[in-house]
């Protein structure tokens, strides 16, 4: 009976276990069978999320060229070498036969600064102990170094067989360095992360971004992704290049006459720009400033900040007189000696007169700001309206539009609005250049507008968009406004613009070669008056804006220099890169020079003709082929200099026969003067360029190989 019942027992727990592992088996199963078909696609989708993933990759960023073709902005490709030290085809034998060879190519060409020994131990490591799948190698290759590193034991095996990743970096580079840096812009992230989009690049950087690619990317460690194939055969997206309207060489020019500026009245920042007049081609734009480093291109001063002007605003005052007809440029204007008082305001001219009546032509001239705020403070102290509608009119109260983000709105104020405080002094000081705000490029679009006969143009940055040399968007002139005022006002506008360089605060710029036309301005900054203890000023701003050449206007320019240290003048500081500019344009673009053909022929004067010295046979040749009158009044001497008498040059004995004293060398090029002196034995040092104008032994002591020093100038 004891038996029976043990058996019993025994099957019963046999009969359980089995159940048990029946009910599992049986679970098992069903969620073996449910993962398959129910969860299956999702969890291989999560899988492969962790190991592979398609993510978006942008190729090669387009070009920004100058108007001719030349690369301003371009992308050049840099490289970064990483290892997967656990790469499945890569075996322990395969690993441990090259790794002295690998770590000498890589100390060798790639870090120099580690030594191989270093790198062995440092690969060894990442192998066997750490086991990272993603080690650096070397960052920012050039192309030639990346595909020489595909070469280097262990790696030449290819990517899958030696664990080889290498990352593409495109950085952007410029070849013409600082020159227009901040109007082509960046794009990066700022501090917080959020995209920074300045310039060109930035307003333009969907065109030069293009679509961005699927490509297959594998997890190597982290958030680290590296493509599955190379992204070198990826084919480019079709990002576009932008064609600017920039002439590189007038940039150049542009670029180095306001440095030289700067650096020579130690001057805070600049801004120099020059426009095509009958298109609104923006032709150059230069904005430098100081940095840690020097001079950089930190701001763009000419579009992004709007400024008082200052005196260079007075011809918007003396167009809005002439438009409604209060004054003539002859009449005349009481200037009481360069000083007047405005209820409780003193306000001064730069420059005083010796006369107390001026012609209105000669107070703009001479830039009188009692003079042109007097006539303003009488005909629009009453009714300023007149004078704001003048303003708008002339477009000086809407911003110019110019392709890139950041241009600053001009400030015109309004007598109507409570806000802008008008008071009974804000016609006398905006109709000078103060209480009134605006760019330099908003300033000189209005002036290149006065320029083409009243036809205001919307300046502009860009010619085309280009895809793979084909043009998919085209950007033409524009016009903004079709006239700004009547005829009979541009025409006096021309002609005050004129006087200023023929008599006024720039007449020491004018040149015979050309005719140009503009106005100075100096304003005061930070301009405060103090209680009983006169005024503050925090320093000064230069400027100059005009067009060349005046009986044809073809560019105009602009130039503003902020807190010159030394000469604050719109005349001394800023007007001569204005002349420096023009005169390099003017020479260098043939079709801006008259033909000297229909100049007629010039009557010859002593004053005009020249007074070389040199070799007589050779002066005589050159007489002879540009056929001018000349007699030759010696036979003997081989020396010569020409000596001017009425329309005839006489060829004139230079006595150089003794050749045991100094002679003298003065009116001789430097060639001619080396010549002879160092025939006497006597050792030369020389100073400047052109033609001797002094030495420093006299002619006729001893020449006993003494050395001497010349000057040229």
């Amino acid at each position: 009976m004891a038996l029976v019942n043990f058996k019993n027992e025994v099957l019963v727990r046999v009969y359980m276990v089995t159940l048990v592992v029946v009910m599992v088996a049986v679970f098992i199963f069903a969620r073996a069978l449910r993962l398959v078909v129910v969860e299956g696609e999702q969890l291989r989708k999560d899988a492969a999320k962790k190991y592979l993933a398609y993510k978006d990759v942008q190729g090669d960023r387009g070009n920004i060229l100058a108007e001719d073709g030349s690369l301003m902005a371009t992308s050049i490709p840099y490289f970064d070498l990483f290892w997967d030290p656990a790469a499945e085809a890569l075996t322990d034998d395969d690993f441990k036969k090259n790794i002295d060879s690998l770590s000498l190519c890589i100390a060798y060409y790639l870090a120099p600064e580690t030594t191989p020994g270093a790198w062995k131990d440092y690969l060894w490591r990442s192998r066997y102990e750490t086991k990272s799948r993603y080690v650096q190698i070397a960052k920012g290759l050039t192309y030639d170094k990346m595909q020489w590193a595909k070469q280097f034991p262990i790696f030449r095996k290819g990517r899958y067989k030696s664990g080889l990743i290498v990352i593409r970096d495109d950085k952007r580079a410029h070849p013409f360095k600082m020159l227009g840096l901040r109007t082509l812009g960046y794009v990066k992230d700022d501090d917080d992360g959020k995209p920074l989009k300045i310039g060109l690049e930035g307003k333009f950087d969907k065109d030069l971004t293009g679509e961005a690619q699927r490509v297959l990317m594998q997890r190597v460690g982290g958030e680290m992704w590296t493509p599955v194939n190379d992204l070198n055969d990826i084919s480019p997206p079709n990002a576009g290049d932008l064609l600017t309207t920039i002439d590189i060489n007038t940039q150049d020019i542009t670029h180095n006459a306001l440095l030289r500026s700067l650096n020579a009245h130690q001057a805070e920042h600049g801004t120099a720009i020059v426009m095509e007049i009958k298109t609104g081609k923006i032709k150059a734009i230069a904005n430098i400033g100081t940095s840690p480093e020097g001079w950089w291109e930190d701001y763009n001063y000419g579009i992004g900040r709007a400024i008082e002007p200052g005196s260079t605003f007075k011809l918007a005052s003396m167009m809005s007189l002439l438009e409604d007809g209060f004054v003539k440029l002859s009449d005349t204007v009481d200037i009481e000696n360069g000083k007047t008082k405005y209820y409780n305001e003193t306000l001064e001219d730069a420059e005083r007169f010796n006369k107390r009546f001026i012609t209105v032509k000669e107070a703009f001239a001479h830039s009188s700001n009692v003079g042109i705020s007097k006539m303003m403070f009488k005909n629009y102290q009453e009714k300023p309206e007149a004078f704001v509608k003048h303003l708008k009119d002339f477009m000086l109260n809407v911003p110019t539009g110019i392709e890139i983000e950041g241009e600053a709105p001009p400030y015109v104020k309004d007598p109507k609005n409570a806000a802008d405080n008008w008071s009974g002094t804000t016609v006398p000081w905006m109709s000078i250049g103060y209480e009134v705000q605006v760019t330099p490029l908003q300033l000189l679009a209005f002036y290149s507008a006065v320029a083409n006969d009243g036809v205001m143009m919307k300046p502009y940055l860009v010619n085309e968009v280009q895809r793979f040399g084909k043009t998919i968007k085209t950007f033409s002139p524009t016009i903004i406004k079709k006239q700004i005022a009547s005829k009979a006002t541009l025409d006096q506008a021309h002609e005050l613009l004129e006087a200023v360089v023929e008599y006024g605060t720039a007449k020491h710029l004018r040149t015979p070669q050309y005719r140009f036309a503009g106005k100075t301005g100096t304003a005061q900054l930070g301009y405060e008056k103090l209680n009983k203890k006169g005024q503050k000023t925090g320093g000064y701003q230069a400027s100059f804006v005009g067009y060349f050449p005046a009986d044809n206007p073809v560019y105009s320019c602009i130039v503003v220099i902020h807190k010159p240290k030394s000469g604050i003048y719109g005349g001394i500081v800023a007007a001569p890169v204005f002349r420096e500019i023009a005169d390099k344009l003017m020479s260098s673009n043939i079709a801006l020079s008259e033909p000297v053909n229909l100049r007629g022929k010039p009557v010859a004067s002593a004053s005009t003709l020249p007074d070389d010295v040199g070799y007589r046979d050779d002066i005589v040749k050159a007489l002879t082929a540009f056929k001018m009158k000349y007699e030759v009044n010696t036979q003997n001497e081989d020396w010569t200099y020409l000596r001017a008498k009425g329309d005839t040059l006489n060829v004139m004995p230079r006595n150089m026969m003794n050749k045991k004293v100094v002679p003298s060398v003065v009116g001789m090029g430097l060639k001619d003067a080396l010549y002879v002196l160092e025939n006497r034995g006597m050792k030369v040092q020389f100073s400047g360029y052109g033609k001797v104008v002094s030495q420093s032994l006299g002619s006729g002591s001893p020449a006993s190989g003494q050395v001497i020093m010349i000057k040229l100038e």
